[in-house]
Parts: C-alpha cells; sequence; structure tokens
C-alpha cells in the first residue's frame, strides 16, 4: 500500500482556517421536499419576536442565505430554515423559512420535519403518543403534534393559522395561456389556486410537464401579483404578498383525492404536497361545502407523497371565516452536513443555474 494511500485512510478530518466560517446543519426531507436545518454557526440574530428575526436576516445576512441554499452547497429548489427563540414563553421555539427569493411565512413541510427532529434529537421530552410542540412561525403559533410509537416517530400532524378564501373563480389574463380560472386564499401564505379541470392547458401535473409547469406557474403568479390587488393579509402587512401557484388536478390513485403542484418563490417546485397550500386548500373546500368536520382529503404532489388534510375549527379572522386546518406527514432525516466559507472564495455566497 502507497504511503500516500495510508495518509488518505488516516487523514480524513479538514480543519478549516478561523477566520473561515464553519455552519452546520442536519438535512432532512418531507415528502421528498428537501430541508436543510441550520443547527449552529449562523449569526445571532438580534429582535424579539419572529417577524423582527427574519427582518434583521434580510437586511443584514441575505449573503448567508444565497450561501446554504444556492448552488454550490445547495440548489434552485433548496429550503432551508433558522431556529430562533419563541414569541414568548408560552411556545417552544420559533423558525424561519428561507428559500431561493427569500424568506416564506409559512412552510408546512418544515414544521413536520423539524418536529420530527425534535423528536429524534430529544429536544423535548419524549413520550409514547403524541408530543406536542408549540412553534412561533412568521405567519403565527403553529401546534404540532410528533406521534411516537416504540420510540420512532410515525408521523406530524399540524394545527395551522386560520386560514381563509380570499376569493374563488377569478379570472385573470396570462401572456401564452388566455384566461385562466384561479381561487385565491391563504394558509399561512397567499396561493393561486388553478384547476387544471376549469382550464385547458397544454401541460399537466407529472413530472415530464415540470418545466413547463415552472414557466407557466410563475407568468400566473406574476399576472395574479400584478392585477390582484387583495394580497392583504388582515393583521401583518409583512405576510402581504403572493408566495406562488398551486396547480389542482386529478390523481390516478383512486384512493388520493386529488393532486397538488406547488410553484413557489421563484419558479421552486415543491416536491411534497405543501403544507400551507392544502391549508389554504381546506379553507376553499369548506367554502365550496365540499369538506365537513370529521372528513379528510388525501393529496399528493408530483412525487407521489401524499399529505393528508382535514378542518379542525372555524373562527372570525378579520373580515374574513377562518378555518384551523389540520395536515399530515412524515419527514425523514437524511445528512448532517459542515458547510466552510472560505472568505477568499470569489463563489462564496453562491449562485443559481437552472
Amino acid at each position: 500500500m502507497s504511503s500516500t494511500y495510508q495518509n488518505i485512510l488516516q487523514k480524513i478530518d479538514f480543519i478549516p482556517p478561523k477566520d473561515w466560517l464553519q455552519i452546520k446543519t442536519i438535512d432532512m426531507h418531507t415528502g421528498g421536499e428537501p430541508l436543510r436545518v441550520i443547527v449552529s454557526g449562523f449569526p445571532e440574530l438580534k429582535g424579539n419576536s419572529v417577524l423582527e428575526y427574519r427582518q434583521y436576516c434580510k437586511e443584514n445576512l441575505d449573503h448567508l442565505r444565497t450561501a446554504l441554499m444556492f448552488e454550490p452547497r445547495g440548489h434552485a429548489d433548496m429550503y432551508g430554515c433558522i431556529l430562533v427563540p419563541p414569541n414568548d414563553e408560552n411556545a417552544d421555539f420559533g423558525i424561519l423559512f428561507l428559500h431561493n427569493e427569500g424568506y416564506s411565512t409559512m412552510c408546512g413541510h418544515a414544521i413536520i420535519a423539524i418536529a420530527t427532529l425534535a423528536v429524534e434529537m430529544q429536544w423535548i421530552n419524549v413520550i409514547e403518543g403524541d408530543n406536542i410542540l408549540k412553534i412561533d412561525a412568521p405567519c403565527g403559533r403553529i401546534t404540532a403534534f410528533a406521534n411516537v410509537k416504540n420510540h420512532r416517530v410515525t408521523g406530524v400532524r399540524f394545527h395551522c393559522v386560520p386560514s381563509f378564501v380570499v376569493g374563488l373563480d377569478r379570472t385573470v389574463e396570462v401572456e401564452g395561456l388566455g384566461t385562466v380560472t384561479y381561487d385565491l386564499a391563504y394558509g399561512g401564505a397567499f396561493y393561486a389556486y388553478v384547476d387544471m379541470n376549469q382550464n385547458q392547458f397544454d401541460f399537466d401535473l407529472s413530472k415530464q410537464s415540470y418545466y413547463q409547469l415552472i414557466k407557466n406557474g410563475t407568468a400566473i403568479k406574476h399576472a395574479v401579483m400584478e392585477h390582484d390587488n387583495e394580497v392583504t393579509h388582515p393583521f401583518e402587512s409583512d405576510l402581504s404578498f403572493l408566495y406562488g401557484t398551486i396547480f389542482i388536478g386529478d390523481s390516478e390513485n383512486s384512493e388520493i383525492d386529488s393532486k397538488n403542484v406547488c410553484v413557489f418563490a421563484e419558479g421552486e417546485v415543491d416536491r411534497c404536497p405543501t403544507g400551507s397550500g392544502v391549508s389554504g386548500r381546506m379553507a376553499i373546500h369548506r367554502k365550496r361545502k365540499e369538506i365537513d368536520f370529521g372528513e379528510t382529503m388525501c393529496i399528493e404532489s408530483i412525487t407521489s407523497s401524499v399529505f393528508k388534510g382535514s378542518i379542525i375549527s372555524e373562527e372570525n379572522y378579520g373580515p374574513y371565516n377562518a378555518v384551523v386546518p389540520q395536515v399530515e406527514g412524515t419527514a425523514h432525516i437524511t445528512g448532517m452536513q459542515t458547510f466552510c466559507i472560505d472568505p477568499d472564495d470569489p463563489m462564496k455566497n453562491g449562485f443559481i443555474l437552472r
């Protein structure tokens, strides 16, 4: 055996220079959608609430979002989160969501993943059955229930913030598509919901239509942003923006009620059925009298992963009659990373090619 190869076998730990930033993460996925959980090395965020931490990160540390989400450490569809102090002592922790465009207000797949991780890491006192976590997201407080059986998480369900319909059967002119009919609803984030059965498109919700979904979903989002002035949260201006387009269609699986493909942020395609999107759908289906208490809808994604959606209660939320939805899914750990940022690296802040 050569001396060089012997050195390779013995020297496998790289020790970065002291002026390199090191950020440790635990990587996960929920229904195929990635989540990069930042656990150490990220500079301290200043503020007194999750929304203030979010604003501070946007204004002062956005280069680290791009460094961790963009290439070469990530990719155009990477997603991440930072854990922060909660808004008050009644919650366990707060959470910020990161993606290729910025900082979303709600992310169901991240809630499912972080609740799973909290059990796996024993950040809480774990019991058999439901382990309850109170999580402060930018959109408000989320209650998650991580079910444990024989010391393993079997699934997570969460109660989202009040979710409501802004309008049904609206129309907008989209270049290349003509008149598009959509519903506008909020499930922690605002989406334009486009039913494939109401619109005549030359693409479907399969993996083969991936690039058409990105192109057309983005075009619909920008058209709605330009022409619909009701994307307004009743209490928080920071939440008043259109996050994405959700295409709705039929599943080829007779045991599945429906299919979702969400195109959000800067043309990201959600690999899972989109927790906040399913929350908004529960409000839509309740408004259309298509779901009642005690009923569950199974909604699949472009990867065939499935979330279950239902409604827990109804309440008035500003001018809206809202529902509190429940969304259920599963998450898994995929690896642990220590990312190094060399201050002399010309690409240290990342880039994206799609």
